[in-house]
C-alpha cells in the first residue's frame, strides 16, 4: 500500500491546494468531508491526519468537528487555521475570537525549529487569514512559532506528533510553505514518496483488466488532455476491446478531427469511431444567442449522437470518462457544489438508461497529474500541455447566434493566435489561451475600401486550477503580430483587441 494521508475538508477555499501540494510530493492523499464517519476513517487506513481551515469558529454554534477516531488512530495530525483551533479545542484549552484579526502577509518568528522547521530561517513570510486566537494553551503544548499579533502561531504536543500552525502553509504567499508541508511529511509522518506516475500507471492497468475483464469500454474521445490521456491509458490495458468515439460538433478547433487521427496513428488497433455531426448541432443552434440554452442545446445533441453510435457495440458493458479528482471533490465537499455561475463547460454526463458500468482511471488526479502520467505513456508534449477547451466548444467563444461562417472565422483567427503563441514559445508560459468573436461590428478600412467587419477578443490567462485567473502579459510585438495576421487573413475580421481582464471579477470564458 502506498503512503496516504487523510485530509479532513472543514470548508476551506484553500483545502484543494493541501492536496495538490502533498500530492507534487508524490505522496498519495485524499481529501473527505469533516464528518467522515469512524468505519470510513478505520477502512481508509490513514498513515497521518491533515485538518483544514475553515469559515466557522470552533466555538460557535453548528461548529463542525471531526469523528473522534482521528485522535485515537495515533498517527501524526496536522491542524491547519480551524483545524488548529480543533487541536486546541480537543485538549481543552480555549479559543476566542482575537483582539486583531490577521489577514495578509504576517512575519513568523520561529523560536524552536524541531521536525516541521527543519532548514528554514528564524524569520519566514507566512498567510494568516483568522479571527480567533488561542487564550488559554494546553499544558501538554508548546509554542514554536509566534507573530506580531499571534503569540501561538505554531504548536506542537511534547508527547505526541500533533502539531498545529495557525497560518496556511499551503498557499503560494507562504514563502516556504511547501517545506513546512514535506518536513511534516517525511520529517513528522515518516512516508515515503512513493506516489509517482509509474506506479500510478501500473496500479491502474491492474485495476482496469480486473474491472473490465474482456468486455468492451466506450469512451468519449475530445482531443484533449483528459480524454487522450484516459483513451491510451486503458488502450494499455486491454487493446482493442476499447471503442474510442470522437463526435465532431462542427464546434471543435481547427482540424481537430485530423489531429486526433494522427495523434493515434501510432497505435494501428486504436480504431477511434469519427462521427460527423456538424450539420445536426448547427441546425440545433440556429438563432439561440443564449449562452445556457447554447450549453443545454448541444449537451443534449451530444448525448443523442453518443447514444446512436455506441448502440453499434451491443457487447459494450462499460463507458470510460475522462473525470479528475477536482470533478470528484466538488460532488462530496464540505458544502457540497458551489454556486452554479453557468453550466459546467464539460458536456452533461450520458444518460442512465445506457446501463453501462463506468470507467474512471483518472478519477485520483489533479490536471498537473493527468500530463505527467500522460508523458509517462508516451504521448507527445504539444498534446500534454493543451490548454484547456470547453465542451461546448466555439459555441460558447462565439457570443451570440453561432453558423457555420462565424466557426470557420474563429477556428482560423484561434489557430493563428495559437500557432504564433507556440512559434514565439509563449504557448507554455500561458495558462490558456484562445480567440473570441464579439457579436459587434466595426467600421475599418481595407485597402481603399470601407469595412463594416467582426470584432474579435483574444484572450489569455495564468491560473493554477482556474478558480482565479490573472491576465497573461504578452509582449506588444507579439500581439501586433497577431492582430495584423488575423486581420489580413480572416476574410470577416477588421478589428482585434486584447483582454485585460481579471478572474474575479470576470471569468476565464466569456460565456
Amino acid at each position: 500500500m502506498h503512503s496516504r494521508i487523510l485530509i479532513l475538508d472543514f470548508g476551506s477555499q484553500y483545502t484543494q491546494l493541501i492536496a495538490r501540494c502533498i500530492r507534487s510530493l508524490q505522496v498519495y492523499c485524499e481529501i473527505h468531508p469533516y464528518n467522515w464517519s469512524a468505519k470510513q476513517i478505520s477502512d481508509f487506513h490513514p498513515q497521518a491526519v491533515i485538518l483544514s481551515g475553515s469559515p466557522y469558529s470552533v466555538s460557535q454554534a453548528g461548529a463542525p468537528h471531526p469523528d473522534d477516531l482521528i485522535w485515537q488512530l495515533g498517527v501524526p495530525i496536522l491542524g491547519i487555521c480551524y483545524g488548529m483551533q480543533l487541536v486546541i479545542d480537543h485538549y481543552e484549552g480555549k479559543v476566542n475570537p482575537a483582539e486583531k484579526r490577521e489577514y495578509g502577509f504576517a512575519e513568523l518568528r520561529i523560536r524552536d525549529f524541531g521536525d516541521i522547521f527543519r532548514g528554514l530561517g528564524h524569520s519566514e513570510a507566512v498567510w494568516m487569514s483568522h479571527g480567533d486566537s488561542i487564550s488559554l494553551l494546553p499544558e501538554e503544548f508548546e509554542v514554536l512559532a509566534s507573530t506580531e499579533n499571534c503569540s501561538y502561531a505554531a504548536l506542537k504536543h511534547k508527547g505526541k506528533p500533533v502539531y498545529a500552525l495557525q497560518f496556511h502553509p499551503e498557499v503560494v504567499h507562504t514563502v516556504k510553505g511547501r517545506e513546512i508541508l514535506a518536513n511534516f511529511v517525511f520529517g513528522v509522518a515518516g512516508l515515503v514518496a512513493d506516489w509517482t506516475p509509474g506506479s500510478f500507471i501500473e496500479d491502474s492497468l491492474a485495476k482496469i483488466r480486473s474491472q473490465v475483464g474482456d468486455k468492451q469500454v466506450l469512451l468519449g474521445l475530445s482531443g484533449g488532455v483528459d480524454s487522450s490521456v484516459a483513451a491510451l491509458l486503458i488502450y494499455k490495458a486491454i487493446g482493442k476491446q476499447l471503442i474510442p468515439i470522437f463526435v465532431d460538433t462542427g464546434l471543435m478547433r481547427y482540424k481537430e478531427a485530423e489531429r486526433v487521427k494522427e495523434l493515434f496513428s501510432p497505435y494501428p488497433e486504436l480504431q477511434v469511431r469519427f462521427v460527423d455531426a456538424a450539420e445536426i448541432f448547427l441546425t440545433r443552434l440556429k438563432g439561440v444567442s443564449d449562452p445556457e440554452r447554447k450549453r443545454k442545446i448541444i449537451g443534449s445533441t451530444f448525448i443523442e449522437v453518443f447514444e446512436t453510435a455506441a448502440s453499434e457495440y451491443k457487447d459494450a458493458c462499460f463507458l470510460a470518462q475522462g473525470t479528475l479528482y477536482p470533478d470528484v471533490i466538488e460532488s462530496v465537499s464540505f458544502a457540497g457544489p458551489s454556486v452554479t455561475i453557468k453550466s459546467h463547460h464539460n458536456v452533461g454526463g450520458l444518460p442512465e438508461k445506457m446501463h453501462l458500468k463506468l470507467v474512471e482511471p483518472l478519477r485520483e488526479l489533479f490536471k498537473d497529474e493527468v500530463r505527467e502520467v500522460g508523458r509517462c505513456l508516451g504521448l507527445p508534449d504539444k498534446l500534454i500541455q493543451r490548454h484547456p477547451f470547453p465542451g461546448p466548444g466555439l459555441a460558447v467563444r462565439i457570443l451570440g447566434e453561432v453558423d457555420s461562417e462565424k466557426v470557420a472565422m474563429l477556428q482560423k483567427a484561434d489557430e493563428i493566435f495559437i500557432s504564433e503563441l507556440h512559434g514565439e514559445d509563449l504557448y507554455n508560459r500561458t495558462w490558456q489561451a484562445f480567440a473570441v468573436l464579439l457579436p459587434i461590428r466595426s467600421v475599418g478600412v481595407m485597402g481603399d475600401e470601407r469595412s463594416y467587419d467582426q470584432v474579435c477578443a483574444l484572450r489569455a490567462v495564468n491560473s493554477v486550477d482556474g478558480m482565479t485567473a490573472d491576465w497573461t502579459e504578452l509582449p506588444l510585438g507579439f500581439l501586433k503580430k497577431v492582430s495584423s495576421r488575423i486581420s489580413n487573413e480572416v476574410k470577416g475580421i477588421s478589428r482585434i483587441v486584447f483582454d485585460i481582464s481579471s478572474k474575479p471579477p470576470a471569468t476565464i470564458e466569456w460565456e
